[in-house]
């Protein structure tokens, strides 16, 4: 497939076009079961029909997709892209307090969400302009055996679903669709997805990507393996999420453009892993870096034979040099990485089997990609020093949904080409390698999440008995950064513990970005105007991890 093959086209348009292709080729396994592109184009053409019955789109035509990686995410993504709506695409360990902002801030109008999760939508509805409930359950679309024995022998979970004029059964929203589907026109340029990313605000910022952006990036970041295999031969095994955009470069594209299959499951298990790399000889491996330390780690590696894996990939955050040593003194081939965000939808810059990638490198810039590294005077570094990394590319993503300061401060013009600010150091060497230095902002990376400081500390101060927080990250060789609270109590606050603190954020808070430290201070660092000083608590955090 040549970069111009996709060019002008949607992404129903473009899966569509593979589906006619390779239509009786396994597109997605799926807990054991096979799905063909001819199946998959049948079910996401019944889930978009659906849709229009129902009235969709009414207002916005967004969808909340709060869902596992699994065949109904796929099926429900690519139904409400074909039915000519956005999809917003969220963790499915969200609790209430961050779906309500999502479906709020995206005006959505419908929800496709697990069965676990229906407790937590019902919760929500009063509060937002949700009218449509689609429920799906982990097995619903497998054989029937399959759905018997695992509910059977208790291997599938189940939550509870309510009867409601706004709620509907996954399988039964697909028999019910209508058999016709009129195809919807789908602007190349417009926004197939809001997909949220952490940062230095309260609350997750909404990136739109437009369909051409998703397409052109997928393409260029898989076509990198193609120096090692035929890209529609290509098997991949990826535990990335699919809200993520790392997988959905690296993964969830190969199916969009490529031919490929890829394989799903709901949840990271090592064993069921390695079994499924075993059993379907699959060629790539995704993964943020703990992932791979899991691997080299696991007590019963040498039971499988994983020696089909050639291309191996590692991205969402740094990856450490002790680690990437490790893999290739054990398998014999490297783990290759690169750098992104999803404001510059996925890879900005990777690295290339073939290369002589040097230690720590995170690779070479991308071709559709252009960087500048500019200091703190806000002009470029001299080569070789580090700066932070301003990215530009053609498609660009330009601005955050319904954020006009944060976009103001992200997004910036030099010589009439828009730059995203990445807030993090980096630099590069003669031979164009770059290397992550820092991070300027009070962004935390958890097991390859962005986590915003400014919102961990925003919910501790929430609590009756917190006059003050500040949260940083710690250097962890497994997960990238451990999240640290550091809170001041008010004076006449007695009997409050760290444990009440974290049950507390809990409450308010995905798992990811509950904090594991809590030490408690009389004070906190401020400047004279009296802004916090993260950067003096950081400093003195690292000189103890030092010692």
């Amino acid at each position: 497939m040549t970069d111009l093959d996709f060019k002008g086209l949607s992404i129903p348009e473009s899966f569509d076009r593979t589906a006619a292709r390779y239509p009786d080729k396994t597109a997605v396994v799926y807990l054991g079961t096979n799905f063909s592109y001819k199946r998959i184009r049948e079910l996401s053409d019944r889930f978009a029909a659906g849709l229009k019955a129902k009235g969709f789109p009414r207002a916005s035509g967004r969808v909340v997709m709060y869902l596992p990686n699994s065949i109904q995410w796929v099926i429900a993504w690519l139904g409400v892209l074909k039915a000519g709506g956005t999809a917003a695409p969220i963790t499915p360990i969200y609790t209430p307090f961050d779906l309500e902002y999502i479906a709020v801030d995206t005006e959505a109008e419908a929800v496709v969400c697990s069965d676990r999760n229906y407790g937590y939508v019902t919760r929500v509805l009063p509060n937002t302009g949700l009218k449509l409930v689609i429920v799906s359950n982990m097995a619903d679309i497998l054989p029937a055996y399959k759905r018997f024995f695992g509910w059977a022998f208790d291997r599938v979970p189940r939550g509870k679903v309510g009867r409601a004029d706004h709620t509907v059964l996954f399988p039964q929203f697909l028999r019910e669709a209508p058999s016709s589907n009129s195809k919807t026109t789908v602007d190349p340029k417009g926004a197939a997805q809001i997909l949220y990313t952490g940062g230095t605000t309260k609350h997750p910022k909404g990136v739109p990507i437009p369909h051409e952006m998703v397409l052109a990036c997928a393409h260029e970041q898989i076509s990198v393996s193609s120096a090692l295999f035929p890209l529609d031969q290509n098997v991949i095994m990826g535990s990335a999420p699919m809200f993520h955009i790392l997988g959905q470069t690296t993964f969830l594209g190969a199916i969009l453009l490529h031919g490929g299959t890829i394989v799903i499951q709901p949840r990271v298990n090592i064993d069921a892993l390695l079994d499924a790399v075993q059993q379907y000889r699959a060629r790539t491996m995704i993964g943020v870096p703990s992932l791979f330390r899991m691997i080299i780690e696991h007590d019963r590696l040498d039971q499988y034979d994983i020696s089909s894996l050639v291309y191996s990939f590692s991205g969402g955050d740094v990856l450490p040099q002790d680690l990437a040593d490790r893999w290739k003194e054990r398998f014999g081939k490297p783990i290759y990485n690169g750098y992104g965000a999803s404001e510059t939808v996925g890879g900005v810059a990777m690295s290339r089997p073939g290369d002589d990638i040097p230690a720590g490198s995170m690779g070479r810039v991308l071709k559709s990609k252009n960087i500048l590294l500019m200091g703190a005077d806000m002009e470029p570094v001299e080569p070789g020093q580090p700066g932070e990394i301003w990215v530009h590319s053609d498609p660009m993503v330009f601005e955050y949904w319904k954020k006009p300061e944060e976009t103001a401060a992200a997004f910036v013009e030099i010589d009439g080409k828009k730059y995203y600010r990445t807030a993090d150091v980096v630099r590069m060497d003669e031979n164009g390698y770059l290397f992550f230095v820092d991070r300027t902002v009070d962004t935390i990376k958890h097991k390859g999440y962005r986590v915003s400081a400014s919102e961990i500390e925003s919910v501790l101060q929430d609590h009756a008995a917190v006059v003050a927080a500040c949260v940083i990250g710690i250097p962890d060789e497994k997960v990238g950064e451990r999240i640290k609270a550091f809170v001041v109590l008010k004076k006449d606050v007695k009997g409050i513990t760290g444990y009440d603190l974290i049950t507390f954020c809990r409450k308010r808070l995905v798992n990811y970005k509950v904090p594991h430290y809590v030490e408690f201070r009389d004070m906190l660092p401020k400047s004279k105007v009296g802004k916090m000083l993260r950067r003096e608590i950081r400093a003195e955090e690292r000189r103890r991890v030092q010692k």
